[in-house]
């Protein structure tokens, strides 16, 4: 196949594209925004993937690629507090109406279309009503749950949309909304990701976003962190999937899009592969032999959320994939990932 990756020189966008490059020819296009996207253009090289410098928020930047078979549509603006102390124009440019111009593509070339969306579309106010208990080092989902969509394995496709999730949560969402559109206007074979906690080398982590990257990396820099809201006990707890596990997924659901044709998967770690950040702080310590001070801020910042963990019951049954990666091994390979690149790292990671 020909396959182009949009967002291609972010985190989950490169390591997609080096995978696939393997069998397969892989063009990617990236605005390199986000600081740090810049180191991963000789690893695609070095891959062979071709990259281009284009922005999905401009629909020219598409002219020239000729004929696709797939595009992965990774590309976004990735902080879900974004737009919550400055203009979400951005945000929407990009997380929307870029979808749509990478919709548009896909519609003239009859490309297959897997869209990477989040488990940030449902509403706050449901992820925080579920009923939990409190352990010595996590939050952790009750075997009992008033609310469809939630059971002690964590929450499903059939959770209620009904209420605020954050910009960045709406912006998905209507992306959604509109692919589904193209699926039966337009014939699109298309199949979106709800995903949660993704994590591996090469993520430049950031406070708002890449928290596991960000957890080792200050601890591989000797750098401060803080435990934020919920008492800062850091109980929160979060599901991880190691974005190889990610790439198994698509390549099935490639190899296979009419099967899975206009299907929405929440996509994640699940709970045997969850963590808290204190437990984090643990693995953290232990594979880059650092301990560092924590902070402790008790009050939430708006758009906390106390617990997910994503239910892959529907994706696992219909595609036969499930998770591989453990915490720990996840933790471990971003450790050697930061210290065989440490000097390269220390302007993005070690500040």
């Amino acid at each position: 196949m020909r396959v182009l990756v949009t967002g291609g020189a972010g985190f989950v966008g490169s390591n997609l594209a080096v995978s696939f490059a393997k069998g397969n020819e892989v063009v990617v296009m990236d605005n390199l925004k986000r600081r740090g996207s810049e180191l991963n253009i000789p690893r695609l090289r070095e891959a062979g993937v071709a990259f281009i410098h284009g922005d999905i928020r401009n629909k020219e930047d598409f002219d020239g690629f000729g004929k696709v078979d797939a595009i992965i549509e990774c590309s976004a603006e990735p902080s879900v507090l974004a737009g919550l102390n400055s203009s979400a124009e951005y945000l929407i440019n990009t997380n929307l109406l870029g979808t749509v111009n990478c919709l548009e593509f896909a519609r003239k070339n009859n490309s297959k279309f897997i869209f990477l969306s989040s488990s940030r579309v449902y509403p706050i106010g449901k992820i925080n009503s579920a009923a939990f208990d409190e352990k010595e080092t996590r939050f952790e989902l009750s075997k009992s749950q008033k609310m469809d969509g939630i059971s002690r394995n964590g929450f499903t496709e059939s959770l209620s949309l009904d209420g605020p999730r954050t910009l960045y949560g709406a912006a998905k969402l209507s992306s959604e909304l509109i692919i589904r559109e193209y699926v039966d206007m337009f014939g699109l074979q298309a199949v979106i990701d709800r995903c949660g906690l993704i994590a591996g080398p090469w993520q430049m982590g950031k406070v708002d976003q890449g928290v596991v990257a960000l957890w080792v990396a200050k601890h591989h820099y000797k750098k401060q962190l803080s435990y934020i809201g919920y008492g800062g006990s850091g109980k929160q707890v979060r599901d991880i999937l190691h974005i190889a596990d990610l790439y198994r997924l698509i390549d099935i659901q490639l190899k296979h899009t009419e099967k899975y044709n206009g299907s929405v998967y929440n996509v994640g770690g699940g709970s045997a592969n969850s963590a808290s950040l204190a437990e984090l702080t643990k693995l953290s310590e232990k594979h880059t032999g650092q301990k560092i001070p924590i902070s402790r801020v008790s009050e939430e910042r708006k758009g906390d959320i106390r617990i997910y963990v994503t239910d892959n019951s529907k994706v696992s049954k219909e595609t036969g994939w499930s998770p591989k990666i453990g915490v720990e091994e996840t933790i471990k390979d971003i450790a050697e990932w930061i210290k065989d690149n440490s000097v390269s790292l220390k302007t993005v990671l070690g500040d």
